[in-house]
């Protein structure tokens, strides 16, 4: 966060600059108000860059198995360019590397999902996801395995169809 604020009043500086330098080529021809807005509008457009490029960058330096489920969109009226285009603020991934089951149980899968957001903490939840019924559950403490591999104390949530979270747990394994 504090290097995006370091770059946006770069971008603020740049843009004044080369207002500056265009008005001495120009021999002093430009409006003395166009330095200011000239940064104003570089340290928009590098704040919008800022926020549209989070979601590639973050995606990008992923490790191998962590693969993303689902994305939340955001638009907001005090951004309103993103009514036109919308921007990933937060998404879901799955380590798909550590899903486990249990023989005797073959569509009860258990998984790691992270939760990224674009100024929130990076949080980890266990999850368990019935393949066959399309229900999924956070695991907390109060759960235990019994030996036949069924877990006893989840509290199961009824997906909708084609629930990316289910899709991206069952359709890995």
């Amino acid at each position: 966060m504090f290097i995006e604020l370091i770059a946006t009043f770069v971008a603020g500086v740049a843009g004044a600059g080369l207002v500056f330098l265009l008005n001495h080529l120009l021999k002093g021809r430009l409006p003395r108000w166009l330095a200011p807005v000239a940064a104003g509008v570089a340290m928009l457009l590098a704040t919008i860059s800022s926020e549209y490029g989070w979601y590639s960058r973050t995606k990008a330096s992923l490790p191998e198995g962590l693969v993303v489920a689902q994305t939340i969109e955001s638009q907001a009226i005090y951004r309103p360019w993103t009514y036109v285009k919308p921007f990933v603020e937060r998404f879901v991934a799955i380590d798909q590397a550590t899903i486990q089951h249990h023989s005797a149980q073959p569509d009860l899968r258990i998984a790691q999902a992270y939760f990224f957001g674009r100024w929130a903490p990076l949080n980890k939840l266990p999850i368990a996801t019935d393949c066959a019924s399309g229900q999924r559950a956070a695991l907390s403490d109060a759960i235990t395995f019994e030996n036949d591999g069924t877990i006893k104390g989840v509290d199961w949530v009824k997906a909708p169809a084609n629930d990316p979270i289910i899709e991206a747990v069952c359709g890995a394994g």
